[in-house]
């Protein structure tokens, strides 16, 4: 392949070049018998090519519990009784060029910074393919590549933490993605990313950084989208996932989990009020190899949401996960644990939230539940993507 001429510039570019450029911004018109495709949550990006796109995203928490070991596995969860600096997210985004976009998301805490994603995309590949190359979440699920902003809740799900880490599943890789030429929306895509990390692997080498010495080294994510608009009222979706790779117990044993998703959306078009109701359950199931053994655990989640109008929402969460003997990542979890959580938000504009939510999480190895209380406090400033009204 000859080596590209040099990006053109808002100086010498032609009218056909603009035009591809400004197609690359505007999402693809379906094609004669095809869906369009779920909503989507990413950034929005100012009108016009070469843009540098900034936002600060500001969260921070009050929160109460019952117990002094309170067991939060979100790595942004508050996790003790006072005040939780959540995070302070720079969002940058840019359209390189019609061929590339980069997106970065660079994250401040109270120990420290953190590039959370930074990565590129294709933005001119052939056949409905697409290529994520650099630091990303991983696919998985509905809940692993969300942001703490786009959460309906004030802390990360207990099967996320357990499974993938206090980052969620995230790793330095690539991915291919291929949108299917179906009358309804599907979406396919697997994922090559290492194995390593405390935070984002935890279910495989996690913190035992053993190297690669072939391809089975690598974590690879698989996974299936699928998007069925049932009319103008109602949509809903449905995702398959899986993991494969090592973990770090034995010469060649290996971790898998497997994950299904499904999503309900009712919101009346013709309601001034735009109301909406949904229903989000997401189970995964994970099995791993050690020496003389094979562990066995799952879990999920599912929660109502209910925005009432553009200011007000009301949501409720339950959540399940199992545990096993003989574990070594979480020895004291050898049976079930369930939370309840309820949440009450409420948005003075566009780029502001205010999240109430109450809990109560009855792990069976505890005497007592813990009972838990959080106050969030959400700004947006930039042109990253206003909350959704």
């Amino acid at each position: 392949m000859s080596e590209p001429q040099d990006a053109p510039t808002p100086e010498n570019i032609s009218k056909e070049e603009m035009q591809e450029i400004l197609n690359t911004l505007t999402p693809p018109t379906p094609e004669p018998g095809q869906q369009p495709g779920p909503p989507r949550t990413e950034p929005l990006i100012a009108a016009g090519p070469f843009s540098l796109d900034l936002a600060l995203i500001l969260d921070v928490a009050a929160a109460w519990f019952s117990e002094k070991e309170t067991l939060q596995t979100g790595g942004h969860d508050p996790q003790t009784t006072g005040f939780t600096f959540q995070q302070l997210e720079l969002s940058v985004q840019s359209f390189i060029d019609p061929f590339f976009r980069l997106d970065a998301n660079i994250v401040f805490s109270e120990f420290g910074l953190e590039v959370e994603e930074a990565y590129a995309t294709t933005l001119a590949l052939p056949a409905k393919l697409q290529v994520r190359a650099g630091q990303m979440l991983t696919r998985f699920g509905r809940h692993n590549n969300r942001h703490p902003h786009t959460w309906f809740f004030v802390d990360q799900p207990i099967i996320i933490g357990k499974f993938f880490g206090s980052e969620g599943s995230r790793g330095l890789g690539v991915e291919l993605s291929w949108l299917a030429p179906l009358p309804w929306y599907v979406e396919s895509l697997v994922s090559a990313t290492l194995a390593t990390g405390e935070c984002c692997a935890r279910s495989f080498y996690g913190q035992d950084d053993l190297g690669i010495e072939d391809p089975r080294d690598l974590l690879y994510t698989v996974v299936i989208k699928q998007f069925f608009p049932i009319d103008a009222d109602w949509s809903f979706s449905w995702g398959l996932s899986a993991q494969l790779g090592p973990n770090p117990t034995g010469n060649g044993n290996r971790t898998e989990i497997y994950g299904t998703d499904f999503y309900f959306r009712y919101r009346p078009v013709s309601d001034p009020s735009r109301t909406s109701v949904s229903l989000e359950v997401e189970a995964l199931l994970r099995s791993r190899q050690i020496p003389h053994d094979h562990l066995i655990d799952g879990g999920g989640m599912a929660h109502l949401t209910w925005q009432i109008n553009p200011n007000w929402e009301l949501g409720a969460r339950a959540e399940w996960v199992t545990g096993t003997k003989n574990d070594y990542m979480d020895p004291e979890w050898t049976t079930d644990r369930t939370r309840y959580a309820l949440q009450g938000t409420y948005y003075p504009s566009h780029f502001s939230r205010l999240r109430l939510q109450t809990s109560v999480d009855r792990p069976l190895w505890f005497e007592n539940p813990i009972w838990g209380a959080m106050l969030n406090l959400e700004l947006v400033a930039g042109s990253h993507g206003s909350h959704e009204f």
